[in-house]
């Protein structure tokens, strides 16, 4: 027999994964991930019948939607990286010309970050390229050959 406060403290995460169908900054839904959402929320109508009896097993299926909540910019050869990343909210960009902004409202960090549920992540200087189309989880940054710093003023 398991006990319900001991799923649900289970399953708070210290806020680091949470379960996300989506991913590619939520334009694509992951259907294993959705299922297993499905199957949990299904099996949760009668709790007492089935997650706290003899089907417990089937909290595993949350497996399949767990993600993590962070980025993460490591280099060429995996080695961490500690870069400038503006975190804020998203923001839909579809047919705007150019290369528009993808957020607003943003602070600036340094990498790893955590995100929230809406926001979304962009690095802050050109120093690197990122080798992702999408900035979310474990991102491979290349060093941008035409970067040139910024002068200081003295």
């Amino acid at each position: 027999v398991v006990d319900s406060p001991l799923i649900i403290s289970s399953l708070s995460f210290s806020g680091l994964v949470t379960f996300d169908p989506f991913h590619s900054d939520r334009f694509l839904l992951n259907l294993p991930a959705l299922s297993g959402l499905l199957v949990v929320m299904i099996a949760a109508l009668d709790m007492k019948g089935t997650i706290l009896k003899k089907t417990h097993f089937l909290l595993f299926y949350l497996a399949l939607a767990v993600k993590p909540r962070m980025v993460y910019c490591v280099d060429e050869n995996l080695e961490p990286l500690a870069v400038t990343v503006r975190v804020g909210t998203a923001v839909d960009t579809v047919g705007q010309a150019g290369r528009p902004k993808t957020i607003t409202g943003f602070q600036t960090h340094t990498s790893p970050v955590l995100l929230g549920a809406k926001e979304r992540a962009e690095l802050a200087t050109d120093e690197y390229i990122p080798l992702s189309a999408v900035f979310e989880g474990v991102v491979i940054l290349r060093k941008n050959p035409s970067y040139v710093p910024p002068e200081s003023t003295k």
